[in-house]
């Protein structure tokens, strides 16, 4: 597959031209570590393209990631996952629609529904033992879906401990009710290249996002954001500048352009190892942890262990392994989440089997706690909270006060709280349960 943006950045750096232009840098070594990167660092010269333009190499490039994804089209963002977020909520917004939400959002969605003024309906995932997953009920979002017709249903899957939503049968569901489907897919990015394709363009959604720098070989910041529906194709670019640098990374468009290739000519019998090497280490560890939780699909490369019920506390665990030269992706007193790519090599898999299985522990099954959020009793909207002034009390003094931080706790877990939410006692309780020892709380919002 060509890549059209390294190509011309290539062919800029080795064309020996006077750069009378930003950045400042112009391209040259300058004793700064870095330096050897700034002969690809470019700007928005004459045929550099942009990142905003229908035309040039940028998107010739992004031409290239839709064929590969085979989505209506997809699109680069340089600002991750919650550039993309904040554009297909602009989008639905300019619709007048609803905005139905699965509450295990990001805290980028929440940033969005601040800047952009959005008041979601919340659909409360089944939980079994954690807030970091959840399923999603059917049942609840038809519910919604028949309140509020022509509505968009924005969820997240996959979740941080890699759990997959039962996308295909939510996009039925939202097109009978005739409501898009908005998915937040950050850490998806791999799921076309799967012997199965799950990725939720294909499945039925109207738009989502994938992180390409989570689980693909590109800069931190690289996300696409690709489109299952027509009507929207012709849109994006223009809300994505709603909340773009007008000065955006070529070094990470220059990483997605390259992913391309990589994805076009190596993904496949690597994904065929990975899968590979995973089942060999869960037949592995299995004799010793608890791998699995409830979902009605997983993304295999996230590798979660439960800790709890393997009877070691996941602070304790997560301990060992960074003692042992692994850092980890993610690790509460539940759950340790660790992520594999195609990138990583089969030592990869064999290091975390070793380390996991020579663990000394004597097994411990303590009394899990179970809690359960009540209903959110919503006083102001998320934006009047997040943009009212506020102040930071003790959590135990905090019951009757509304919430002005976004969210308690978020990423990646179900958020206690979000702004413009009363704080119960109930509420409360959990926040100390979790260690949040003091709250925003919108100032002077005390009832006479």
């Amino acid at each position: 597959m060509n890549t059209p943006v390294y190509d011309y950045l290539i062919s800029y750096a080795e064309s020996g031209t006077l750069r009378m232009h930003m950045p400042g840098h112009k391209g040259k070594k300058t004793g700064n570590e870095l330096s050897e990167i700034f002969r690809l660092d470019l700007t928005e010269i004459t045929d550099a393209g942009n990142l905003f333009s229908d035309e040039g190499i940028i998107a010739e490039s992004e031409i290239n990631a839709t064929e590969l994804f085979g989505t209506k089209a997809t699109f680069y963002s340089t600002g991750g996952s919650t550039q993309c977020i904040q554009t297909m909520l602009a989008l639905v917004k300019r619709e007048g629609r609803k905005v139905i939400a699965v509450r295990n959002v990001h805290r980028a969605f929440l940033s969005a529904c601040a800047l952009l003024d959005i008041d979601p309906e919340w659909i409360i995932p089944e939980y079994a033992d954690t807030y970091v997953s959840g399923q999603i009920p059917a049942g609840a979002v038809e519910e919604k879906l028949k309140a509020f017709p022509d509505a968009c249903l924005y969820m997240t899957s996959p979740d941080y401990l890699g759990a997959m939503a039962d996308i295909k049968t939510l996009a039925d569901l939202c097109h009978r009710y005739g409501a898009v489907l908005l998915v937040d897919n950050a850490h998806g990015g791999l799921l076309p290249f799967y012997s199965e394709n799950r990725h939720p363009v294909h499945l039925g959604a109207d738009l989502c996002c994938d992180s390409a720098h989570k689980m693909l070989p590109a800069l931190t910041g690289a996300a696409y954001l690709h489109v299952g529906n027509e009507r929207y194709v012709s849109k994006v670019k223009e809300a994505m500048l709603l909340f773009a640098s007008t000065s955006p990374s070529y070094l990470i468009t220059c990483s997605l352009d390259l992913c391309n290739r990589y994805i076009a000519d190596e993904i496949r019998p690597k994904m065929a190892n990975a899968v590979k090497w995973l089942g060999e280490l869960r037949s592995t560890v299995e004799k010793r942890y608890v791998i699995s939780y409830p979902a009605f699909d997983r993304e295999d490369l996230h590798f979660t262990v439960n800790a709890q019920k393997s009877g070691i506390s996941g602070s304790a665990l997560a301990a060992y392994l960074r003692d042992n030269g692994i850092e980890y992706e993610y690790a509460d007193d539940t759950y340790i989440v660790m992520l594999f790519s195609p990138c990583d090599d089969h030592d990869a898999y064999l290091k975390v089997a070793d380390v996991l299985m020579k663990a000394d522990f004597v097994p411990e099954y303590p009394k899990e706690d179970k809690f359960y959020l009540p209903p959110p009793q919503k006083i102001l909207t998320i934006r009047e909270a997040a943009f009212s002034d506020y102040e930071e009390i003790p959590v135990n003094k905090a019951v009757g006060r509304i919430c002005a931080s976004l969210d308690l706790p978020c990423p990646p877990a179900v958020p206690i709280a979000v702004s413009g939410e009363l704080i119960s006692p109930e509420l409360a309780e959990i926040m100390q349960s979790f260690g949040i020892g003091t709250v925003r709380v919108v100032k002077n919002d005390t009832k006479e």
